[in-house]
């Protein structure tokens, strides 16, 4: 058995050649503002948790996935509380003061909710997120602001739960159990489970899930491994650490632009994007005649095969609508698991699937399912893009923000002073006092000191003058200013004007091209309107087209049907004409045999006359005349004309045994031609009679009686006419039968000659040997000739013989 897959991995391959091959370009489409979801498929001891989490010193998929985000956007973070998602799955921006508030508040509070990033990696998972390959995603919007925020839930028994939720501990008012009685501090308080919902994009999520935002790769594994320490998971003959529960670990990435500075972020909504990548890891398919399950294991087994089939049934319809066209309801409502990622079925991000294949033996029935559904999976399409909000910003804001940051900071570091105000003021002054000199020393020591006074006041006249000269070259320079602030005023003025005409110009040309493109919109539109009544008159030529070839179609099919029928007819007549050819040669041979018999009796009956001649001419008076030919021919057997044999399986014929001659019955008078003359004075009479050569349907319909006038030679060498007679009845096909009911028989003798005995070696017949001749007679005459209506070959006969 073989199946076809996109990647196949062996037993030795590393984390991160699967990594790289599978996840990473998930990841990158999640930084890109696109949803993914990522899932290990298989049977349970597969490698499935092991595929996902990884080991110590080499981390699976979930901590890459984690450390390449956290590597991409480190330097662009937000601060904390800047994004803050809401309860519909949606997410809100906050300025620089509400987030410091919420962090403000988050620091006051005893014991911290989430995570520091400062405080110690816990050493059981520290080497599972110690990644060196520093991956990361190469194009990152550097204007952009992002957090990450991570959720983790697992679907038990077809109910979801929050893994990261904490139970508040009230110790006032106690706990209670199924029971309706309070539990001890000990026992364990069940957590409750939530529901699904959806949001205004359609879009599935858990209603009152608990999302944390993280800001490294520790401190969402920290978040991960507190969840993953309540997901439920139980021994069983398979798997010493089974998984009772679908988990699903929901990276959550915010992105919203900087402002026009390139300082805060752009306080708009409809400018934030979440995009979100789902790490799930399915419980494995299980028998529960190989795990012996019992208990709440055994129904735990079956929620999760139970999920899987559905899972299974989704794909199964996902296909067969995209392959055939269909519009079959995919079953999500009927799991959990397919309900919560319907959106992604429907298209709204790529789907990988990471088949995990024992090559225990003992699973490899199971192992051909899972294969068997994977690869019908990579038929079904699902990926869509995203269309990403435009801000209309300039790009390369934060660089330009943090290059001005740098060079003000590296000027007041220059002048000495963080103040930028005071700065300037100092180097004013600085710059306004330096060409003064210094004031002398003022104090005075005695009353009689007269140097100090007038350095004094030399040095205050030198600075009077000085100052003098220097609000002078200020006049001047003010002046000089004035005149050109006026120039500049007038050239201002007259661009102003310039501009204003060239803007006066622009507008009657912008007015110009409106009216143009109005009169282009109503053009369009006349051109639609045209369009549509184009394609109305198409459609209806179409479908007369669709008519008119139907129509053809079907009187094509007509000609076809006649020439067909034609073809049997014409195949029917040729067949007729030969069988009434047969028919008709048959027949001439017959009349020609017939003849030929009758001409044999005509001679043999002269030549019996010639030697009865010669024997009275030839014999003594006083002796009989002997004829020894007659006894010559006697012994020869004699020639009775052919009769067709009795049919066994004739229908059974009427014994009629009466005489009736009643003038109103009509016969059928059957005379054929091979009968020869006789010159004797009594004739056959009968009266209403037809006379017919040959027997015919169309006379045995009009009469009651039938009538045979057959004609043989006597023992004696005479002729014996024999009249056999018969009923004519209908039959059961449409024909007429005939029953033979009496024979008469008319016989010319010789007055001189002698009785013959039928044979010359038996002297004394037996007193039967009439009765036999008798017999044989009857044998031949009780024959019913049918005449069949419709028949192909003309008249025609069959014979039913009297049964005995």
């Amino acid at each position: 058995t073989q199946y076809s897959f996109k990647e196949v991995f062996g037993t030795l391959v590393a984390q991160k050649q699967l990594f790289d091959v599978v996840a990473k370009p998930l990841v990158e489409d999640l930084i890109r503002g696109k949803n993914g979801l990522l899932f290990t498929y298989g049977v349970t001891g597969s490698g499935k948790t092991h595929t996902m989490t990884g080991s110590p010193g080499d981390g699976g998929l979930l901590p890459r996935c984690l450390d390449m985000i956290f590597n991409s956007i480190g330097p662009f973070q937000a601060k904390r509380f800047v994004f803050k998602l809401d309860e519909k799955n949606g997410v809100d921006v906050q300025c620089e003061v509400d987030a410091l508030l919420e962090r403000q508040k988050r620091d006051a509070m005893p014991v911290p909710k989430t995570p520091s990033a400062k405080r110690q990696i816990d050493p059981e998972f520290a080497d599972m997120i110690n990644v060196q390959d520093h991956c990361k995603v190469e194009e990152v919007d550097e204007d952009n602001v992002y957090s990450v925020f991570v959720s983790y839930i697992e679907i038990y028994n077809n109910y979801i739960y929050d893994l990261l939720e904490e139970a508040p501990f009230e110790p006032i008012k106690p706990k209670w159990n199924n029971c309706n009685t309070p539990v001890r501090n000990g026992d364990f308080i069940p957590p409750q489970s939530k529901l699904l919902r959806e949001d205004q994009n359609h879009n599935m999520y858990v209603t009152g899930c608990t999302e944390v935002e993280v800001k490294s790769t520790e401190e969402a594994f920290e978040v991960f491994w507190r969840g993953q320490k309540k997901r439920r998971i139980a021994n069983t003959q398979l798997n010493r650490e089974s998984s009772r529960s679908h988990s699903v670990f929901i990276i959550k990435l915010a992105q919203a632009p900087l402002d026009a500075d390139g300082d805060n972020v752009l306080q708009e909504k409809e400018q934030i994007t979440l995009s979100q990548l789902s790490l799930v890891d399915l419980a494995g398919s299980e028998r529960t005649n190989r795990t012996k399950a019992e208990g709440n294991r055994l129904r735990e087994a079956g929620n999760i095969n139970q999920s899987l089939m559905t899972l299974r049934t989704c794909i199964e319809v996902l296909r067969e609508n995209q392959m055939y066209g269909t519009n079959k309801m995919v079953p999500y409502r009927d799991s959990k698991l397919t309900h919560l990622f319907k959106n992604y079925f429907d298209g709204e991000g790529k789907v990988r699937m990471i088949v995990c294949v024992n090559p225990k033996a003992e699973d490899y029935e199971e192992s051909l399912q899972v294969m068997r559904f994977a690869e019908m999976t990579q038929e079904v399409e699902v990926a869509r893009p995203v269309d990403r909000p435009l801000c209309g910003l300039t790009p390369g804001r934060r660089f330009r923000n943090q290059a001005f940051q740098e060079e003000l900071s590296r000027k007041l570091e220059m002048l000495g002073g963080p103040v930028p105000g005071e700065a300037e003021q100092q180097s004013v002054s600085e710059m306004v006092l330096q060409p003064f000199p210094p004031l002398p020393s003022c104090e005075l020591l005695d009353t009689h000191d007269d140097q100090t006074l007038p350095k004094l006041i030399e040095v205050l006249e030198k600075r009077h003058k000085l100052r003098q000269m220097l609000s002078e070259e200020l006049a001047k320079k003010v002046l000089s200013f004035k005149t050109k602030l006026q120039e500049f005023d007038s050239s201002v003025i007259s661009k102003e004007n310039y501009i204003q005409g060239k803007l006066s110009e622009k507008e009657k040309t912008i007015a110009g091209q409106k009216m143009e493109l109005e009169r282009l919109e109503k053009k369009v539109k006349t051109l639609e309107y045209k369009i549509e009544i184009l394609e109305k008159t198409a459609t209806i030529y179409e479908e007369d087209k669709r008519n008119l070839q139907q129509e053809l179609e079907s009187q094509s099919q007509k000609l076809q049907r006649q020439a067909s029928d034609k073809r049997r007819l014409e195949a029917w007549l040729q067949g007729m004409v030969a069988e009434t050819t047969m028919k008709w040669e048959k027949e001439c041979e017959r009349r020609v045999a017939a003849k030929q018999l009758e001409m044999q009796n005509k001679l043999w009956v002269k030549d019996e006359k010639l030697k009865q001649l010669k024997a009275i001419v030839t014999e003594p008076k006083n002796e009989k005349p002997e004829r020894p030919s007659r006894e010559r021919d006697r012994e020869k057997p004699v020639q009775r004309p052919v009769s067709p044999s009795p049919v066994s399986n004739a229908p059974p014929v009427r014994l009629r045994h009466r005489r009736s001659r009643s003038a109103g019955e009509r016969w059928v008078d059957h005379k054929p031609p091979s009968n020869l003359p006789t010159d004797t004075v009594l004739q056959p009479l009968v009266p209403h009679a037809i006379t017919v050569a040959a027997a015919s349907e169309k006379a045995l319909a009009k009469c009651d009686k039938y009538m045979l006038t057959h004609q043989e030679l006597a023992s004696d060498g005479e002729i014996e006419t024999k009249l056999i007679k018969g009923d004519v009845f209908k039959t059961r096909g449409g024909g007429q039968a005939v029953q033979f009911t009496e024979i008469e028989t008319l016989k010319q003798e010789s007055p001189t000659g002698r009785k013959r005995r039928s044979s010359p070696s038996n002297p004394d017949p037996p007193e039967d040997a009439a009765d036999s001749e008798w017999t044989d007679v009857e044998t031949r005459c009780s024959v019913a000739v049918e005449m069949r209506a419709g028949s192909a070959l003309g008249p025609g006969y069959q014979h039913h013989a009297q049964p005995k």
